[in-house]
């Protein structure tokens, strides 16, 4: 399994997240700090930072059903916070509705909408793409 960029791979990824029921329509068309990981020239998977100030929003996690419980997912997530690193994030923020369980095992702690800085608050991830009922987590990444 090898991870990359996914400038390549955006028909593949809608058609991924689609398929998961995840929010597709707003994806940036470069898929900038996009990551996907792939086997035998197969797409299994994908993740995607976007980054608003000092912060990065973590979205798009998703592994193919016949590839998972690989630890692809885990890769892909360290991949993109080492990313967030690089990038001298101070924090990373995520919605979900089928996953709190498996990102607090990853360091990420439930938090209120209130908590997440405005300028994430402002992504269309936070304003329209995901429902009211996502919980919100926050993994801190750059102490400052």
């Amino acid at each position: 399994m090898l991870i990359n960029e996914a400038i390549n791979y955006r028909e593949a990824i809608l058609a991924l997240l689609s398929s998961e029921k995840l929010p597709e329509d707003d994806l940036s068309a470069t898929l900038e700090n996009f990551l996907v990981a792939t086997g035998d020239d197969e797409l299994t998977g994908t993740i995607g930072l976007e980054i608003y100030g000092d912060y990065g929003l973590l979205r798009s996690l998703v592994v193919k059903p016949a590839f998972r419980n690989q630890n692809i997912a885990s890769k892909l997530v360290a991949q993109i916070e080492t990313l967030a690193s690089s990038k001298g994030l101070r924090a990373i923020f995520l919605l979900t509705e089928t996953a709190p369980d498996y990102f607090a095992r990853k360091g990420y702690q439930k938090i209120t909408r209130n908590e997440v800085p405005a300028e994430v608050q402002r992504s269309s991830e936070f304003s329209h793409a995901c429902p009211q009922s996502a919980i919100v987590m926050k993994k801190d990444i750059n102490k400052q």
